[in-house]
């Protein structure tokens, strides 16, 4: 049999994915599944972003683009980062890529060196791309555990504790996936304080949730001052505009910007040339119905908070912001003998029809926080109220 890389056999990945073609396989064989599993909006692209791309198609606007992406969309996005960040941004520093995902790798290949032992610090439980690039590139990954009895706030003494000469990237992702967790400013401003005494570490703040703030309001680290040279800025229109499937993402660093653009050149030589007049026809464009989205949002994350907390052996706090919320199913395991989060969130999906994902999908457990799964609110309340039900009965009937 041929050679297969170590790395490759050992890649991680997002379980989301994972679950949802489960989800298929048995909608296929006609079973009725509730899908919390994928962080989706249910919400179609409204009508005049596709009619940017229509256009753009129509003009002939189909070729290759140059790697960094059509200047008016860097400039629109040079400006929309300016005003929700509080910063001045340069189109020159802004960076076009297929979704905000592969900035996450252009990151750590671009601050890290294979085999080299740099480090890169990221929040666990969290998005598990993060840990799979870092491994994948040659660099070390460093959780910082972000703790339930903590309202999952971000422990200043465990990151000064971890943070040496070797650390090169620190990961910050706010509003969080899966805790729904916002960094206020007073923490922004003690990471910072930290991060500034470390000349060779960088920050890559994933922010592509920004809009999605339920309370308080979106501080973005690169805001504080010393901060934007320093700091990685992520963002792009999956979640606000329910654009997931048009794979447009952002970056902004005026140092690293150019070599992003090279990185882009290596991989995808460029973003979809027609998707991104959609991008740019969402940030330029009217923005009530990403405003009604985002309002839903919120009477969703009132209501799945209130569902969940009804149900015997479920507990959860209320996420401040994304549409993710994150319960403790430790008590629920016990109920219905249930050995892990894993194992109630295989039973829940094939015996309830109730699809969700498990804390594993998140990270390495930790010792003394339980067993949680995350609930995407990406969904009608329609489905919340039903889902929250069949959860609920099904704990019930077998406890």
């Amino acid at each position: 049999m041929s050679f297969l890389s170590e790395r490759t056999k050992n890649l991680g990945t997002e379980n989301a994915f994972v679950v949802t073609q489960e989800v298929n396989d048995l909608q296929r064989k006609g079973r009725n599944i509730i899908s919390f599993c994928i962080g989706q909006p249910d919400f179609d692209t409204p009508n005049y972003i596709k009619e940017g791309a229509i256009k753009a198609i129509n003009e002939g606007k189909t070729g290759y683009t140059v790697s960094a992406g059509i200047p008016e969309l860097r400039k629109a996005v040079a400006k929309y980062l300016s005003q929700t960040r509080r910063i001045n941004i340069s189109p020159d520093s802004v960076v076009i890529a297929n979704g905000a995902k592969p900035f996450i790798g252009y990151a750590v290949l671009s601050v890290t060196d294979y085999g080299q032992k740099h480090e890169v610090l990221y929040p666990n439980p969290g998005f598990p791309i993060y840990s799979s690039q870092v491994a994948a590139q040659g660099a070390v990954p460093v959780p910082l555990n972000l703790l339930e009895r903590n309202s999952y706030s971000f422990d200043i003494s465990d990151l000064k504790r971890k943070l040496n000469k070797r650390s090169r990237l620190l990961i910050l992702n706010s509003p969080h996936n899966p805790t729904g967790r916002v960094l206020n400013r007073e923490e922004l401003e003690q990471i910072a304080e930290l991060v500034l005494n470390y000349d060779d570490l960088w920050v890559l703040s994933d922010e592509v949730y920004c809009k999605m703030i339920h309370d308080g309001e979106f501080c973005s680290i690169a805001s504080i001052p010393g901060m934007q040279e320093k700091t990685i800025i992520v963002d792009g229109v999956s979640k606000t505009y329910a654009m997931t499937g048009w794979r447009i993402g952002f970056a902004s660093n005026e140092r690293l910007a150019s070599f992003f653009s090279t990185w882009v050149t290596n991989t995808d030589s460029c973003a979809g040339h027609p998707n991104q007049y959609a991008a740019l026809a969402a940030l330029t464009g009217p923005q009530d119905m990403s405003q009604m989205m985002l309002r839903s949002y919120v009477e969703r994350r009132n209501l799945v908070f209130k569902e969940m907390n009804k149900i015997k052996g479920v507990r959860c706090l209320s996420p401040a912001g994304a549409f993710y919320i994150w319960p403790n199913v430790s008590e629920a395991c016990k109920l219905v003998g249930a050995s892990d989060s894993e194992d109630f969130r295989k039973r829940l999906l094939y015996e309830a029809g109730v699809a969700v994902l498990s804390d594993v999908h998140f990270g390495t457990r930790i010792s003394g926080e339980g067993e949680h799964i995350r609930i995407s609110y990406a969904t009608s309340k329609e489905n919340i109220i039903e889902g929250a039900r069949r959860i609920k009965e099904w704990i019930e009937k077998n406890k």
